[in-house]
C-alpha cells in the first residue's frame, strides 16, 4: 500500500484539490508543506496529527517543510473564531515561535536538509513593504473572491477586520513563494483551512498560469466522543507540552476513550501497521472487558509524544492508583495524580480526624463506620485503629496522605 492509500485507510485526509493529481505527485519523492500558528506556547494534539502526517510523508520518502507563522500569527487566522482575537506583542509571539519551533524538532526529522526543513514566514513576510503587497499580490484577490470563502463569511455577521480579512492572502503568499523557491507541489492543513488552502492555489495559478504544479489536501478534525475537537481553544485541550498536560494525563484520556473510538485512534495517532491495529481490533472485540485497543493506543501515544520512559511511568502510576498501592508513587506523582484533591492537614490527627479534614467521612459516626468495615487505606495500607495518629513521619516525602476510601474514592491530605 503506498502512502496515498494509507492516508486515505486510517481516515486522515477528508479533502483534495485534484486527488489524482495528488495521488500522482505523491507516487515519486514531493515537497510537501504544513503551516503552524505560534498563537500558543505549546501546540495540542489536533496539531499532532498534522505533525504525524507530515511524518508519515517524510517516513515515505517526501521532503516536508514545517513552517511556524511569525508573520500570519501577528494577523490572526480568522478560521473557526466567532470574534476578532487580541494581537499578542512581538515579544510574546517570538517566545510562542520559538516554543513551537522546538516542539517540531522533536518529531520531525530535520538532521539532512534534503529529507525536511522548519522555515518561518516571518522571514519573508515582514521585509515586505506594505506597497509591495498590495502590488505584488493584493491585485490578484477580488474582494467577491475572498468574501465568498466560509473563513471570512461566517464572520461577516460579528464583523471581520481587514486585519484578519487579510489573512489568507499572507498564507497564500508562503505558498506562492515555496512553490516558486523551493519546489513544494502540495500544501496540507486542518480541514478547517481549506479556504486558505484553495487561496493559495488560486495565487499560484493566476501567477504561474493554469499549469503551475500545485496541490492541496486537508486532514479530518479529529474530534472528541463529545464532538468538540482537539483544540487549544477547547476546554480540557491536550496539549503537547508536558507541563500542560502530562503524560499520565495523555494517557489517561486516551485508556478512558469510548470503545467506538480506540481502533480509530489507533489509525489516527499511532504509526502502528494497519494490519497490526487489525489484529489489535481482533482481540479488542474479542475481549471486550479487556480495554485492549484503549490500553495499546494510550501507551502508543504517550510513547511517541513524550517518550518510552514516560509512557511506561504513566502505567506505572495508572497501575498503582488502580491498585492502592501507592508507597512508591513521589510527590510529584502524587501531584499529577490527586492534586486538584489536594486538602491542607494539620500534623498529629488521628484516623478519624483525617477522614473528615480530607473529605472521606461528613462525620466522626460516619468516618468510624469506613474504618470499621476495614474500607480505609493510608498511604497504601489498610488502617484499622480509629486512634492512630499521622504525622511527617508517616507521610510520603514527609508531606503527602493519600486516602483511599472503598475501592474507588480517593483523597489527599498534605502537611503545610
Amino acid at each position: 500500500m503506498d502512502i496515498f492509500e494509507e492516508l486515505k485507510a486510517r481516515g486522515l485526509i477528508e479533502q483534495f484539490s485534484d486527488e489524482g493529481k495528488v495521488r500522482e505527485l505523491l507516487s515519486s519523492p514531493t515537497a510537501v508543506y504544513c503551516g503552524f500558528d505560534p498563537s500558543a506556547a505549546s501546540m495540542h494534539l489536533g496539531n499532532y496529527v498534522m505533525i504525524s502526517l507530515l511524518m508519515r510523508l517524510q517516513r515515505a520518502g517526501h521532503k516536508i517543510y514545517a513552517v511556524v507563522g511569525g508573520a500570519t500569527g501577528m494577523i490572526g487566522d480568522p478560521s473557526g473564531k466567532s470574534k476578532e482575537r487580541t494581537l499578542q506583542s512581538k515579544d510574546k509571539l517570538k517566545e510562542n515561535t520559538d516554543s513551537i519551533r522546538s516542539q517540531l524538532e522533536r518529531f520531525l526529522d530535520l538532521s539532512d536538509p534534503s529529507k525536511g526543513e522548519l522555515l518561518n514566514n516571518y522571514d519573508w513576510i515582514a521585509p515586505m513593504s506594505v506597497l509591495d503587497f498590495l502590488r505584488d499580490y493584493g491585485k490578484f484577490f477580488s474582494v467577491n473572491y475572498m468574501l465568498a470563502k466560509e473563513i471570512v463569511a461566517s464572520r461577516l455577521e460579528s464583523g471581520i477586520s481587514f486585519t484578519e480579512f487579510s489573512y489568507q492572502i499572507l498564507q497564500s503568499i508562503d505558498f506562492y513563494l515555496l512553490n516558486r523557491d523551493r519546489g513544494v507541489k502540495i500544501q496540507i492543513g486542518g480541514n478547517d483551512q481549506w479556504g486558505n488552502l484553495t487561496s493559495g492555489l488560486e495565487l499560484i495559478r493566476k501567477i504561474d498560469g493554469d499549469g503551475a504544479e500545485a496541490e492541496c489536501m486537508t486532514g479530518h478534525l479529529i474530534k472528541r466522543s463529545d464532538g468538540k475537537k482537539f483544540g487549544k481553544s477547547e476546554d480540557g485541550a491536550l496539549f503537547l507540552d508536558p507541563a500542560l498536560t502530562s503524560p499520565y494525563q495523555l494517557y489517561q484520556y486516551f485508556i478512558n476513550c469510548p470503545d467506538e473510538d480506540a481502533v480509530r485512534y489507533l489509525k489516527v495517532f499511532t504509526f502502528l501497521s494497519l494490519e497490526e491495529i487489525a489484529e489489535i481490533e481482533k482481540e479488542h472485540l474479542a475481549s471486550p472487558g479487556a480495554r485492549i485497543a484503549q490500553r495499546k493506543l494510550a501507551y502508543e501515544v504517550t510513547k511517541d509524544i513524550h517518550g518510552e520512559k514516560e509512557a511506561s511511568h504513566a502505567i506505572e502510576m495508572s497501575e498503582a492508583l488502580f491498585s492502592g498501592d501507592v508507597s512508591s508513587l513521589s510527590g510529584q506523582d502524587i501531584e499529577t495524580l490527586l492534586g486538584s484533591l489536594k486538602k491542607e492537614v494539620g500534623a498529629g490527627l488521628d484516623l478519624v480526624e483525617l477522614l473528615i479534614a480530607v473529605g472521606a467521612a461528613p462525620s466522626k459516626t460516619q468516618a468510624r463506620t469506613f474504618i470499621a468495615q476495614g474500607s480505609v487505606l493510608v498511604n497504601g495500607k489498610k488502617e484499622i485503629d480509629p486512634a492512630k495518629k499521622f504525622d511527617s513521619a508517616s507521610a510520603i516525602e514527609g508531606r503527602y496522605l493519600v486516602v483511599r476510601r472503598g475501592k474507588k474514592n480517593y483523597y489527599l491530605g498534605a502537611f503545610k
